[in-house]
């Protein structure tokens, strides 16, 4: 028995989005002030949402920026972002033919990231990735984000599956505990952003170098019992 549904992560995942982030960051430091950053420290910024990227690129040596100066961050981080999303991000690797393959496993496909409606749904447009997924969860569609379970059960609701009948690929620790708590098998890749730490450390059930060869292996497995 196949899986009846592929919950995916969206940055770190199915796209590298880090050139953009980081250019929408830094131009937010800018206007602030502040000198930019390299790009790999900002990657480890990634994976909890906007608003943590953004309290994490305003701290000042370890302390945490004011409220207000955090405020202001992020309505100028939402203006550059919404110029550059896109702009520079590319699918990783064996994505569509990871996304292909799984199709033809009968499965069907959500995306469940904590990035926002607004900046989710052009992105998936732009790389003509839309028409893979039968739902997409973003970070404001439910009362709580990643690592919380709640919007993977909601993509399982929306698939019209059960939890235990899905599998979840992501890259970072948010997913893996998502995943875990939310009881449904998953898989990890090396590559992405788990916020500068090893993807080995992860109590996931396998780690797989890109999207088909986790077709691969979903190929090979069964779902968790009901």
């Amino acid at each position: 028995m196949h899986f009846s549904g592929i919950l995916f992560d969206l940055d770190g995942t199915l796209v590298h989005t880090i050139p953009d982030l980081a250019a929408a960051a830094n131009a937010m430091r800018l206007d602030m002030g502040l000198p930019a950053l390299p790009e790999a420290t900002i990657a480890t910024y990634v994976g909890k949402g906007v608003e943590q990227l953004v309290i994490r690129a305003l701290a000042n040596d370890g302390k945490p920026a004011s409220v207000d100066l955090v405020m202001r961050g992020l309505a100028r981080f939402q203006d550059h972002y919404r110029a550059l999303n896109g702009r520079h991000s590319q699918l990783f690797p064996g994505v569509l033919a990871g996304l292909q393959a799984f199709r033809s496993q009968g499965a069907r496909l959500a995306v469940v990231t904590n990035k926002g409606t607004e900046f989710t749904l052009p992105l998936l447009r732009h790389l003509q990735l839309d028409t893979y997924f039968d739902a997409v969860v973003c970070g404001d569609t439910c009362e709580r984000k990643k690592p919380d379970p709640l919007p993977l059960f909601h993509a399982c609701d929306l698939l019209g599956i059960q939890p235990s009948q899905a599998l979840f690929i992501g890259d970072s620790i948010n997913d893996a505990l998502a995943a875990q708590a939310a009881q449904m098998r998953v898989l990890a890749l090396p590559y992405g952003y788990n916020e500068g730490q090893p993807v080995q450390s992860l109590p996931v059930d396998a780690i797989v170098n890109s999207i088909i060869e986790a077709a691969r292996w979903a190929a090979d497995q069964t779902p968790l019992p009901a």
